[in-house]
């Protein structure tokens, strides 16, 4: 048993480590910044045609053996996926997202059928280091700069073949080759192979120029875990079923429709749902967020408290609705705390506590989450 759950744990860059794959308890402590905050200017290198996926039909050319960096074996692109087949485990299957990119950092997000998990990179002082892994991240937030976890070295320079490094809990990874044949679906590559030893076993990772890591293998006694990068898709978003809530005349229930969300690469989390919540189709209903209603800040804290700050705007729109403000309040309690998984949401207006013509909330008081007797419509 613990040697299956290790090789879950390590099939190489993107494949998390696997101590359940249901969808249970989605909430993560996290201390981080929201992402209304992020910095977009990460240069988008991405195909802006319809979604394609790169292929290769020859074996690449080797690269120049001298020189070589890691930037050029771990790309930072925007906007992409890529699609990993596995075999001798049914988790070895996954897709990589690339959620957020700032300078020399990444955020992926891996999705093996069973479970999220989002990693943070970075390519510094001639090191590629895993700075941090949260597993059952079902919802979309910034961890770039998110600090705690334990890092690992995936890659050091120099690339030369015995370059090598020690890890936590005795494990050890080596540059074994440089110029090594890897044949991928997508056609045949000169790659590096980095050889990860540890107590149970080893994992060979394979990096190639201009793609990154196209191929992990495991092997531990007759056992061979092994996932293969099968496509590249360019110009993709990261999709995600939410449900919004709203009242609705002649209803005592809220109502909620489910709409399928996507992301691009730094795409600011609460803007793109606010969006989603004001387009909304339904007939008879009462829109929470009207006009120039906006959200200034979204997050889910490391409380595990959502904390939603709208603009001043959505007093004035709330104070024509009088009697819908109680069930508009829970409608937001419910997509936004429901989006994060959390049961509390602390809704203030322009950094201050809320207050309409009816009701007033002291500083920290929040709004419960309620999720059941609702009713689903279809747009």
């Amino acid at each position: 048993m613990k040697r299956f759950v290790f090789v879950l744990c390590i099939l190489g860059l993107t494949l998390s480590c696997f101590t359940g794959c249901q969808k249970k308890d989605r909430n993560q402590a996290i201390n981080t910044s929201p992402d209304s905050a992020i910095n977009t200017n990460a240069p988008n290198t991405t195909n802006t045609a319809n979604t394609t996926s790169v292929a290769t039909s020859s074996l690449t050319p080797a690269p120049a053996l001298d020189n070589l960096k890691i930037k050029d074996y771990f790309p930072l692109q925007n906007d992409v996926e890529y699609v990993y087949i596995g075999s001798g485990n049914e988790y070895a299957s996954y897709n990589v997202y690339i959620d957020y990119i700032r300078d020399t950092k990444v955020q992926q997000r891996i999705n093996n059928g069973g479970t999220e998990t989002v990693k943070v990179f970075e390519i510094k002082n001639g090191q590629l280091t895993m700075l941090s892994s949260k597993s059952e991240v079902y919802y979309r937030e910034n961890f770039l700069e998110a600090t705690g976890g334990e890092s690992e070295v995936y890659l050091k320079e120099p690339l030369v073949v015995g370059n090598t490094w020690n890890l936590k809990n005795s494990k050890k990874r080596t540059i074994t080759n440089i110029d090594v044949d890897i044949t991928t679906s997508m056609g045949g590559y000169k790659a590096i192979e980095v050889t990860l030893d540890t107590p149970e076993g080893k994992t060979l990772e394979y990096y190639v120029k201009d793609i990154g890591l196209v191929k992990t293998i495991y092997k531990s006694g007759e056992l061979e875990v092994s996932s293969t990068l099968d496509k590249i898709k360019k110009n993709v978003a990261y999709t995600s079923v939410i449900d919004f809530y709203y009242p609705v005349k002649e209803s005592e229930k809220l109502h909620y429709s489910s709409k399928s969300i996507g992301f691009k690469t730094n795409d600011k989390t609460h803007k793109v749902l606010e969006e989603a919540y004001k387009n909304i189709a339904v007939q008879k209903q009462e829109k929470p967020l009207l006009n120039d209603v906006q959200i200034n800040i979204l997050y889910l804290n490391i409380d595990k408290i959502v904390y939603i700050d709208l603009n001043s705007a959505f007093i004035a729109e709330i104070n024509k609705q009088k009697q819908y403000e109680k069930a508009i309040l829970q409608s937001i309690a419910n997509t936004f705390g429901g989006y994060y998984n959390s049961e509390k949401v602390i809704l203030t207006i322009d950094n201050k506590a809320y207050k309409s013509d009816n009701i007033s909330m002291k500083k920290g008081e929040y709004l419960k989450v309620n999720l059941l007797g609702n009713i689903r419509d279809k747009e």
